[in-house]
């Protein structure tokens, strides 16, 4: 037999050796939800109009409440709150779009069962334009910070659902793969309980919270270095 068929036959053992159940026994489910660019393809999409419509929600101040320059830097002043929880929204979705990147670039193939995953995380994140406008209408109540809170918890938890799914059923791939689905696991619990922390700060005031949730957020966006390799000075 030439290496080249004997490679492929043992691909061909190994891919059917990971498959559950379900897989072996029922064809549909062997061929369903396979494409990974096609789940990325949803995402970017949905991502994209999620992204616009939080958006949508800061509008111009109408002309005829304004008469004075004081005025427009006053009717300006007031979309303070609707230009906060932009932000906040804004960099919530793109930790949560740079991360379910790094999954799907670590994938060998999906699944059926991975592609719902997907698909759940995707209707939290559809979610996420009206709990930044409940929370930008009601900034100061506790409520509409604990359902943006909520918002957010609901797609860690899914996303954090579908990278454990997809490494422990083999999808991933080897080496530089599993490395970055376990950095993945890390990070998911690690925003998670610092959301939490955040959301518990609601206590004192809302305002408290959206600040650290800010700064967690932008520790995530930025991902600074906390320790720092020792400069080696040369040898004189």
């Amino acid at each position: 037999m030439p290496t080249q068929s004997l490679k492929s036959t043992v691909i061909d053992v190994e891919t059917e050796r990971k498959m559950t159940t379900a897989e072996r026994s029922t064809p549909y489910n062997r061929v369903a939800g396979t494409n990974v660019e096609r789940i990325a393809a949803l995402s970017d999409a949905l991502f994209a109009i999620a992204l616009t419509l939080i958006v949508l929600d800061i509008r111009v101040p109408m002309h005829g409440g304004v008469a004075t320059e004081y005025g427009l830097v006053t009717a300006v002043g007031g979309l303070a709150p609707r230009l906060l929880t932009y932000l906040l929204s804004f960099m919530a979705l793109g930790i949560f779009w740079v991360g379910q990147q790094t999954h799907l670039n670590h994938l060998r193939r999906a699944d059926r069962h991975l592609t719902w995953f997907h698909l759940a995380f995707l209707a939290t994140i559809a979610v996420m334009p009206f709990s930044t406008g409940l929370l930008a209408e009601f900034i100061t109540f506790r409520t509409a910070l604990l359902i943006y809170w909520l918002n957010i918890f609901a797609s860690g938890i899914v996303s954090f659902a579908a990278v454990r799914y997809a490494f422990r059923a083999g999808l991933v791939k080897e080496g530089a793969g599993e490395d970055a689905f376990k950095a993945l696991e890390r990070r998911l619990v690690a925003g998670q309980m610092l959301y939490a922390l955040g959301a518990a700060l609601c206590v004192i005031n809302t305002y408290w919270s959206i600040g650290f949730i800010v700064l967690v957020q932008l520790y995530f966006a930025v991902a600074p270095r906390l320790t720092h390799a020792k400069r080696v000075r040369p040898k004189l």
